[in-house]
C-alpha cells in the first residue's frame, strides 16, 4: 500500500495498462483510503525506512524542523506516501506541488512566502523545476530565505524575504537529472528500491482487509507475482481480481481465481501485458530475436517510438528478457522460453529467420 501520486514522464496511448505504475484517477481515490498513516504501517523499505525514523526522532528530541529529503524511485514505489508519514510523524500540515507546475520563480516565491513554521513541502518531480526557480530554491533550503525582485531593468531592486523554518521533500523518479547543488542541499536521501514478492503479499493483505475482500495466501501470492515489484500495480490488479470473484465465483479470492483473472485482463505470470508481449513477439518471430532498431520495432508493433522505449522496454530489460545493444534491441534466451519458442540454430527456420540468400 505504499505508492504515489506521481504523473508518467511520457505520455502514450496505453494510459489504461492494468500494469502502468503511474496513478490515474481510480487509484488516487482509492489510495486516499489505503495509505498508510505512520512508519509502522508502511510495509517494505526496511533500510530507508529505519533511516528516515532515526532522522525524524532525532529532529523531535531537538524540537527542530526535520531535515530536508529527497526519495528516488520509480513511480508507484512509495514516495507520496512517506512525504505525508514525514508531516504526521512531525505533526506538521502539508503542502503538495509538483516541478512541472512551477515554472517561474515567482510561482515558488508565492508557496514559500505561505508556508507556516515546520510545515513540509512536498515537491513532486523535483527534477522537472524550472531553473529560475530552481535557483530560487537554493537559498530557501540554506538560509531560509528568499530574494523577491521587484521592478525590471536598472531600476530593479531585491528585497530579502525571511521564511519559517520548514522540511523539503522532494521526490524524483530521475535523480540523474538533478543537478549537484540541489541533491547537496538536503540532509537525507533515501532510494525506493522494487518489492519482493513476499512484501507485496503483506501489501496486499492489508489492503484486501481495507477493502473487506477475502483473499487466501495463494490468491495474494498469484497478484503478488504479476505486480512488478510495484505496490501500486498490486493494488490495482487487486481490484480487478476482486470484482472478477465477485461476479465469477463466491467472492474469495484464491490462486485459481485470481490466474483466471488476470488472465481476462492480460496480464501473465510473469506481469506482462499485451504490449510487453508484442514487442516480445515482434523482436522474436519478425526478427529472429535481433538486433533491430528502435524505430523498426516500434513500427511492427503499431505503436510510437516512444511508447516502446518508455513504457514497454524499462520492465522487459529489468526481467531480463530484452537488452538494449549499440547495435538495437535483442532477446535474451529467457524471452525466447518465456514466449515458448525456438531460438534460430536450435530447431526449423522461422519467419525472420532465413538464410542469406532466401526471398
Amino acid at each position: 500500500m505504499n505508492w504515489d501520486d506521481e504523473s508518467a514522464p511520457v505520455t502514450t496511448g496505453d494510459g489504461d495498462r492494468l500494469v502502468e505504475a503511474a496513478a490515474d484517477g481510480e487509484d488516487r481515490a482509492v489510495e486516499a483510503a489505503l495509505r498508510p498513516k505512520d512508519l509502522g504501517e508502511f510495509v517494505g523499505q526496511e533500510r530507508v525506512r529505519e533511516q528516515l525514523d532515526l532522522v525524524l526522532k532525532a529532529a523531535r528530541a531537538r524540537g527542530a524542523t526535520a531535515d530536508h529529503v529527497l526519495l528516488s524511485g520509480a513511480p508507484g514505489l512509495g514516495k507520496t506516501t512517506l512525504s505525508m508519514i514525514i508531516a504526521a510523524e512531525m505533526g506538521a500540515p502539508i503542502r503538495i506541488t509538483s516541478g512541472p507546475a512551477i515554472q517561474h520563480a515567482g510561482d515558488l516565491a508565492a508557496i514559500l512566502s505561505s508556508l507556516t513554521e515546520g510545515e513540509v513541502l512536498f515537491l513532486d518531480e523535483i527534477h522537472r523545476m524550472s531553473r529560475p526557480a530552481e535557483e530560487m530554491l537554493y537559498m530557501a533550503m540554506e538560509d531560509f530565505r528568499v530574494d523577491v525582485i521587484v521592478g525590471k531593468g536598472p531600476g530593479a531592486t531585491a528585497i530579502p524575504l525571511e521564511l519559517p523554518p520548514f522540511t523539503l521533500v522532494g521526490a524524483t523518479t530521475r535523480a540523474g537529472l538533478l543537478p549537484p547543488p540541489l541533491r547537496d542541499r538536503f540532509g537525507f536521501t533515501g532510494h525506493m528500491e522494487f518489492y519482493a514478492p513476499l512484501e507485496l503479499q503483506r501489501v496486499i493483505h492489508r489492503s484486501a482487509r481495507l477493502l473487506d475482500v477475502e483473499m487466501e495466501e495463494a490468491g495474494a501470492a498469484e497478484i503478488a507475482g504479476r505486480s512488478r515489484g510495484t505496490p501500486r500495480i498490486a493494488n490495482r490488479l487487486l481490484r480487478r481480481v476482486r470484482d472478477y470473484a465477485q461476479v465469477k465465483a463466491d467472492g474469495v479470492v484464491t490462486q485459481e481465481i485470481a490466474a483466471q483473472a488476470l488472465q481476462v485482463y492480460e496480464v501473465d505470470a510473469r506481469g506482462l501485458d499485451r504490449l510487453d508481449r508484442a514487442v516480445l513477439g515482434a523482436l522474436l518471430k519478425l526478427f529472429g530475436g535481433g538486433p533491430v532498431g528502435l524505430s523498426t520495432l516500434a513500427v511492427a508493433v503499431g505503436e510510437e517510438r516512444e511508447t516502446v522505449e518508455e513504457v514497454a522496454e524499462p520492465f522487459l530489460v529489468r526481467e531480463g528478457l530484452l537488452a538494449r545493444t549499440p547495435r538495437g534491441r535483442v532477446a535474451t534466451p529467457a524471452a525466447w522460453a518465456h514466449l515458448g519458442l525456438t531460438p534460430p540454430g536450435q530447431g526449423s527456420t522461422g519467419p525472420g529467420q532465413q538464410g542469406l540468400f532466401d526471398r
